[in-house]
């Protein structure tokens, strides 16, 4: 039998269980064809194609198994496990004693039993379950059932101003950083300006933001012109041993001295400390707060990019693109659905058009806007950002509570989500595993 055969036989054997797939499952598969059985991506798809075996109506595993976001959130880590697994257990002991009908959702017992399956092996696992939320919380539908939006995170400011304490005035502020050869940009409006080291420079114009595709929410629509000012942007995404700088000129933010009120609770999670993991110096830092994140722009004299901004610098020049590259995903220019199973370090994929590098891929990136769902509708056309006084965020951004941006998609991330029109959110106190961030810099002319 050749490998492509054997390959089929697991294809057929799945299709036994259950005739459509996640999108996530399909990656997998297509990563196990590649890795056991020796095919191309291309040869894998065609096998998916030709057997039908297609991906599905997604579910959602919190009412799969009966219970919603906010119970989760509430309980710890060993209580998640027990909750989860005895639902699963009640659940499919019922499904067991049903027999082979069809349920009144069109799905067989056995395809029901397999959904069960899938929902607690990923609300299980605390970084797949991080990531499913990341997905699941983007969406209109969600936004609406569930409360995350009715229990605004509370900032209880000691004695001591906790916006003062950690106002831009008292960050002790890195050394100004000048290129050894300052690059010259010869534009009519951009003449003899000097681009910061490790920046490059996204030109003033008009784009197209947003997203009509097969793929988009809502959220991502309607396609429609925003006009943004010349700026400069970061090459690469802040790296930990970049952050470990802030930190040693900064200890109120470092791990055992940051607020309460400013993190979840898996700030730097992965550090030992105020350390790094020794070989990750040049990965992008994660588990940090969009607080963090704002602090650390703010200190290098920079701030984290307005969405707008963001789209605008991840198209690189492209107009209407799923990509930063073009219309198809392409695992040698990102790293996404966990094809690695990691970040990797900065810089290890193709920039796109305009230099970034990793700007779609390896961690999700904080921007400066509040998240609003139906923003695109109203959005205004110069310089567009949800908060409407980009300085009083800037001045005030330890006060706020409303959600932020994400964008970018992560190493986890399935094709939809590192295309550059998806729009998500967390809690600016979130820290998880997969969210990062690059900044910018307004360019005064």
């Amino acid at each position: 039998m050749s490998r492509r055969d054997e390959f089929i036989t697991v294809i057929n054997t799945f299709k036994t269980v259950s005739p459509t797939i996640t999108d996530e499952q399909r990656i997998g598969l297509l990563r196990q064809a590649v890795q056991n059985y020796e095919l191309s991506i291309e040869e894998a798809s065609e096998v998916l194609t030709a057997l039908g075996l297609v991906v599905g109506e997604e579910v959602n595993y919190f009412e799969v198994l009966g219970f919603s976001i906010e119970v989760i959130q509430k309980l710890d880590e060993d209580a998640i496990v027990s909750l989860i697994e005895t639902a699963h257990k009640k659940f499919y002991s019922t499904s067991l004693r049903a027999g082979a009908r069809v349920r009144p959702d069109g799905r067989t017992e056995e395809q029901w039993r397999h959904i069960l399956n899938q929902a607690r092996d990923t609300l299980k696992d605390p970084e797949k379950r991080e990531e499913y939320l990341t997905t699941l919380t983007s969406q209109e539908d969600v936004h609406e059932k569930t409360s995350l939006d009715t229990e605004p995170i509370s900032i209880n400011t000691p004695e001591t101003d906790a916006a003062s304490i950690l106002s831009v005035n008292t960050l002790q502020h890195a050394e100004p950083m000048a290129p050894a050869t300052p690059e010259i940009i010869s534009a009519p409006t951009l003449s003899n300006v000097n681009v910061p080291a490790d920046m490059v420079i996204i030109p003033a114009s008009e784009f197209l933001m947003g997203s009509n595709d097969t793929d988009a929410n809502n959220s991502e629509k309607p396609v429609h012109p925003a006009y943004i000012d010349a700026f400069f942007i970061d090459k690469h995404l802040v790296t930990n041993a970049q952050y470990k700088a802030f930190l040693d000129a900064n200890p109120q933010w470092q791990k055992g001295n940051m607020l309460t009120d400013y993190h979840n609770g898996n700030y730097l999670r992965t550090w030992n400390g105020n350390n790094y993991p020794t070989d990750k110096a040049n990965h992008p830092v994660v588990y940090v707060s969009w607080y963090a994140a704002m602090a650390y722009a703010l200190w290098v004299e920079k701030r984290l990019p307005t969405e707008a901004e963001w789209e605008k610098a991840a198209r690189g020049g492209l107009t209407g693109k799923k990509y930063p590259w073009g219309d198809q995903i392409d695992t040698t220019r990102a790293n996404y659905g966990e094809n690695i199973g990691q970040t990797t370090p900065i810089g290890e994929y193709p920039p796109n058009d305009y230099g970034l590098y990793d700007i779609v891929g390896n961690v999700w990136e904080w921007c400066i806007d509040e998240h609003i769902l139906d923003f695109y509708a109203n959005s205004p056309y110069q310089n567009p950002i949800a908060d409407n006084d980009i300085n009083y965020v800037l001045t005030n951004f330890t006060t706020l509570k409303t959600y932020r941006v994400l964008r970018g998609g992560s190493w986890m991330s399935i094709p939809r989500y590192v295309r550059v029109a998806p729009r998500f959110r967390f809690s600016p106190a979130h820290s998880i595993h997969n969210v990062g961030f690059r900044c910018v810099r307004t360019i005064s002319l």
